[in-house]
């Protein structure tokens, strides 16, 4: 049995690590506040876009663009978001399996895989992994990225799409949907699909023209699709740290109780057993 001192000690050290807990839950708690904004500024613009070209491409079908062709799939190029640290659940874990889930599909099928891997834990995961090659990746993602922090992973790609070295393109990442839940999304980004089904198409008066518009556009589509899966990967690891760190700091409150118990137990046993002590000196004394 552990005596007073071991557990004083070990009481003294749970409460300094339950600081730090308790320290990092209140950062991740104002980080995440700061990406949802820059996510919500986003998701309108993200989704616009493809509205855009949805209506350009209706309005002048003669215009086939690579990104727009579907073609026979030799090869698959993946871009896997996750975070540079861990203290984040089974954040990276989840996406990580769908990810591997999406790839095994592909292998089994004899199609060979590109990854481009975007956090440190991502690159540790693939790193070992024989049936994919890294083409690309970029370990150093925080609150301050922008999308031109990450433009030479999605050119990278882009380029192995338009030389068709790869055939389709997927995006992968943790979507923010609230505090308690982050949903593991497999996105293709290309060839580009239409996901609406409207009734009515615009055109649109163009400066310069409708095709030159339409290649900026699409391309500028895919930068601003992977810059949001970073945001909401962001966003969704800040909120998983937060959760993390917050039952983290619980379970220290609720072992320093069961040490402070064991404590009092042994230190009341100890007084006790001293008392005992000393009646029974007196009696032999008086005896």
């Amino acid at each position: 049995m552990a005596n007073v001192r071991d557990i004083r000690n070990k009481i003294a050290s749970v409460k300094n690590t339950q600081k730090i807990t308790k320290a990092m839950q209140m950062v991740s708690a104002s980080k995440m506040r700061k990406a949802q904004e820059r996510m919500h500024h986003c998701r309108p613009y993200a989704s616009k876009i493809l509205q855009v070209i949805e209506h350009i491409t209706h309005a002048h079908p003669e215009y086939n663009h690579p990104y727009l062709i579907e073609r026979e799939v030799k090869r698959v190029g993946f871009i896997v978001i996750t975070t540079d640290r861990g203290l984040c659940g089974a954040l990276n874990n989840n996406i990580l399996r769908e990810t591997l889930k999406a790839v095994d599909t592909f292998v089994q099928k004899g199609i060979q895989i590109d990854l481009c891997l975007v956090g440190n834990k991502a690159d540790k995961f693939f790193r070992g992994y024989k049936n994919c090659t890294i083409v690309a990746k970029d370990q150093h993602v925080d609150e301050n990225t922008a999308v031109a922090d990450i433009l030479g992973i999605i050119t990278t790609m882009l380029v192995g799409y338009q030389e068709q070295k790869i055939d389709a393109l997927y995006l992968c990442y943790n979507k923010f949907v609230n505090t308690m839940n982050q949903k593991n999304i497999v996105q293709k980004l290309l060839p580009i699909t239409s996901g609406t089904k409207e009734k009515h198409y615009w055109d649109y008066i163009y400066e310069p023209d409708a095709k030159d518009l339409l290649n900026r556009l699409l391309k500028r589509f895919v930068e601003v699709q992977v810059y949001q899966g970073v945001v909401e990967n962001f966003a969704s690891e800040q909120s998983a740290r937060m959760m993390a760190m917050m039952n983290a700091t619980d379970n220290a409150q609720n072992l320093i109780k069961d040490l402070q118990l064991s404590y009092n137990k042994i230190r009341q046993a100890g007084i006790t057993r001293e008392i005992s002590e000393i009646v029974n000196g007196a009696e032999a004394i008086n005896g």
